[in-house]
């Protein structure tokens, strides 16, 4: 069964760093496309950053500059650094990655970004 495990959320002030990882563990087929999304309350799910098997990448204009998303493939794991951190940044934060065609989400992380 197809896992998916966040972790790194939690507590920062503005101005910030945190950085999240999330690990694929469950499945013989390699991971394609893995991304993070973000809900803040009374809001829809948005796209943050995603990233390639090969390395492409593409981010929200939100967050450019300011977050990196990268992965390794050897460990099937995705990771967003997250800089210079903004109240604005305060969500849940989830994984996302495609196994042979098929979507999977994790359960998601909390970050808050508050002084």
């Amino acid at each position: 069964q197809v896992q998916l495990v966040e972790s790194g959320g939690g507590l920062v002030q503005p101005g910030g760093s945190l950085r999240l990882s999330c690990a694929a563990s469950g499945s013989r087929f390699g991971v394609s496309t893995m991304a993070w999304y973000r809900q803040a309350p009374g809001m829809q799910r948005e796209l943050v950053a995603a990233i390639t098997r090969g390395g492409s990448t593409n981010y929200a204009d939100s967050v450019k500059g300011r977050f990196t998303i990268s992965r390794d493939n050897t460990e099937n794991t995705v990771y967003l650094q997250m800089n210079s951190l903004k109240p604005e940044d305060t969500a849940v934060y989830y994984c996302h990655a495609v196994i042979n065609v098929i979507p999977y989400w994790g359960k998601g992380t909390l970050v808050t970004v508050s002084s």
